[in-house]
């Protein structure tokens, strides 16, 4: 693969994992914002709520590409429950940020990320394109495990409007990468949003197993339709050592 001149990554279940009890942690810290804010609410009422709230959400996502946001999910499981508190509302904002506090506490790299990282940075232009609902979360968690200056460019489906695998949002990894869509790698875990979404692009995906390998709970959201293998062939890597041996074959 000597032709390639840009790499770039998924972030969570690709770079980063999450502690398994991370969406329960982050949840409890939702519910609490909220009842500190005046709502007499139940946990797991509201937990089965917002959950289905989430899915029907999610599934909205998957026709079109449009990217939701968890301030929608969280009004709609509260309206089920009897308040009608609209998704703009200043509690609902603080119970997000409440919520994606968890997973500063609880995001991991996987190990030798940043190493992997430091080592590709002299040789390809570097990227990250990830599905986030709501991007200064996931800006914080990548200065928090300290990735924030591995990448060249930092593409975030809360900022762009578009969640993978609509076509867009590759697009514009592809404009602001620089190189041809056929120069550029794009390393993921999910096989519909990011091996597909990637190839359709004309990107070549490379499909990373490290998580599914190592019986690693994936985190940190609810997966909508998700195959649990890619429908084209394409290369597979597991650890680290694979990805520089994909990059150095012919």
């Amino acid at each position: 693969m000597h032709n390639i001149k840009a790499i770039a990554f998924d972030l969570f279940n690709t770079l980063i994992t999450v502690e398994p009890h991370g969406l329960g942690e982050a949840l409890t810290r939702l519910v609490s914002s909220l009842k500190k804010n005046g709502l007499d609410l139940e946990y797991e009422p509201f937990k089965q709520a917002h959950r289905e709230a989430a899915i029907r959400f999610l599934e909205e996502t998957r026709k079109d590409g449009t990217e939701t946001h968890n301030r929608f999910w969280i009004s709609d499981a509260l309206k089920s429950l009897g308040y009608d508190v609209p998704p703009d509302d200043p509690r609902i904002a603080t119970a997000v940020d409440s919520y994606f506090s968890a997973f500063l506490d609880l995001c991991h790299l996987i190990p030798g990320t940043g190493e992997m990282l430091q080592a590709l940075k002299d040789r390809y232009r570097l990227g990250l394109l990830s599905n986030f609902t709501h991007a200064p979360a996931a800006k914080n968690i990548i200065e928090h495990v300290g990735l924030n200056h591995s990448f060249q460019v930092v593409l975030i489906s809360g900022d762009l409007g578009f969640r993978k695998p609509h076509p867009s949002v590759f697009r514009q990894l592809i404009d602001r990468l620089g190189v041809e869509k056929t120069q550029i790698l794009y390393v993921g875990d999910d096989p519909e949003t990011d091996i597909t979404g990637a190839g359709q692009a004309g990107i070549q995906p490379v499909w990373t197993t490290y998580v599914r390998d190592n019986d690693i709970p994936a985190a940190p959201g609810i997966r909508i339709g998700s195959d649990e293998t890619p429908d084209i062939e394409v290369p597979r890597i597991s650890t680290w050592e694979d990805l520089f041996s994909l990059l150095d074959s012919e």
